[in-house]
């Protein structure tokens, strides 16, 4: 287990003191995939590298598995290190080296095994990775995913019980972005290795974590299991991140339809529904319409997500009625209600 308690940072500058990390309490159990999401000069960098020891915290204290982290030094720092592999952002591999060298080179640092025995471990890893007929390629020949496969590889190679990635794939595009993502679900599924994921993209987290904490100005403003963060955001920063990721389209499109449809149809309603779990499959709003058949409804966006715990849609739909029928207009939303449909009207002053 990871655990930071009361850990705050602060640099020295010529300005005066420079507080990057504030009063961080993090839990971290292990075998979890749990995503750190902040924006640039959030302090996650900070906050990895007093994971792995390369910062000391000014206060506070970083424990791995019941080790300070901080109080190590030396040879007892390197061999915690070993316990903890990391995947950088721009791959940072040895390009004079093979696929197959270049995963053997941590194993070669850390005086493990002979020539055979090293050799045998990174065939393995290239395996798992899925680089098997590439083993002896150099870097300039690899497409970036087929770079972050070696990194991967090469953060695996002394069996670490963590592995960090440090904004494993904001230099790679969507599709391989989600290759990449997946290939880190299935480590965590068959070694059981705890991973920390550093981003700024939503979309990580989404698609592999199962908690995340939001990073704004080095402290931590809100955390949970992905799928509450995704349902109730609490604060701005979360919102922001959230309505980036679950809008399929151009939020800004979105939102100049709803408020040509809120001038042009000043006696409609306009809803917003988020469904999640089972709800996302079910025809509850085809039902809706067959309870209240007096009620109109226009669909102006929707999609649907799939999070480790489960499915999370959400839908902008507007309601109208006959003059002398808004009553049902009510009784729509009510019906939302009792299915457990969360609702929200949209007003000109929200847009």
């Amino acid at each position: 287990m990871i655990e930071f308690k009361d850990v705050s940072k602060t640099y020295q500058a010529k300005e005066g003191p420079v507080k990057a990390i504030t009063d961080v309490n993090l839990t971290i159990p292990d075998g979890k995939i749990y995503g750190i999401v902040g924006y640039s000069g959030a302090g996650k960098s900070t906050l990895i590298r007093m994971l792995n020891g390369l910062e000391t915290p000014t206060t506070g204290k970083v424990t791995v598995n019941g080790q300070n982290v901080s109080e190590l030094s030396g040879q007892r720092l390197r061999e915690e290190r070993l316990q903890i592999g990391m995947i950088f952002q721009h791959f940072d591999l040895l390009w004079s080296r093979t696929v197959l060298e270049n995963v053997e080179f941590p194993l070669e640092i850390a005086k493990k095994g002979n020539k055979k025995e090293r050799q045998k471990k990174a065939e393995e890893l290239v395996k798992l990775v899925g680089l098997q007929g590439r083993e002896n390629a150099y870097p300039s020949e690899l497409s970036g995913g087929q770079k972050q496969r070696v990194g991967i590889a090469r953060a695996l190679a002394n069996d670490p019980k963590i592995l960090l990635s440090d904004e494993a794939t904001s230099a790679l595009d969507p599709q391989t972005t989600d290759e990449v993502l997946e290939l880190l679900l299935d480590i965590n599924h068959r070694l059981g290795i705890t991973i920390v994921v550093i981003t700024h993209e939503m979309h990580v987290i989404r698609k592999i974590c199962d908690h995340v904490a939001v990073l704004d100005a080095g402290r931590i403003v809100e955390e949970g299991p992905v799928l509450d963060v995704f349902k109730h955001p609490q604060q701005a920063i979360t919102k922001r991140f959230v309505n980036q990721e679950t809008s399929t389209g151009s939020a800004q499109d979105t939102k100049t339809v709803v408020q040509q449809l809120l001038a042009s149809h000043p006696d409609g309603v306009i809803v917003k529904l988020t469904f999640h779990g089972d709800q996302a499959k079910l025809p509850i709003v085809s039902e809706m319409l067959r309870q209240f058949p007096e009620v109109d409804m226009s669909i102006i966006e929707g999609n649907i997500h799939q999070t480790t715990e489960g499915s999370i849609g959400s839908l902008y739909i507007q309601l109208e009625a006959e003059q002398g029928q808004q009553k049902q207009i009510q009784g729509a939303l009510d019906y939302l209600n009792t299915m457990r449909v969360e609702t929200e009207v949209i007003n000109s002053e929200q847009q």
